[in-house]
């Protein structure tokens, strides 16, 4: 088994973190602005929210080691 170096297990414990961070933020806003605005009553809000940022989570392809061809656009190639 390859050794992963400890500058890397910090970016990668920094990244993700960030993420989780940029999710817990981003969630709320969304609620928030549909709520505000009355397009959405709050449970529905929140339902779609969970539900849609559950399925993004599952759905996203260019996360992936190895993405297969026409998964995603690579730049530069």
């Amino acid at each position: 088994m390859a050794e992963i170096s400890e500058v890397t297990i910090i970016t990668l414990t920094l990244v993700l973190a960030a993420e989780f961070v940029n999710g817990w933020t981003d969630a709320p806003n969304a609620i928030a602005t549909v709520v505000s605005t009355r397009v959405l009553r709050p449970h529905a809000a929140i339902v779609m929210a969970t539900g849609l940022n559950i399925l993004g989570a599952f759905s996203g392809t260019c996360g992936r080691s190895y993405p297969r061809e026409g998964d995603c656009q690579l730049r530069g190639r």
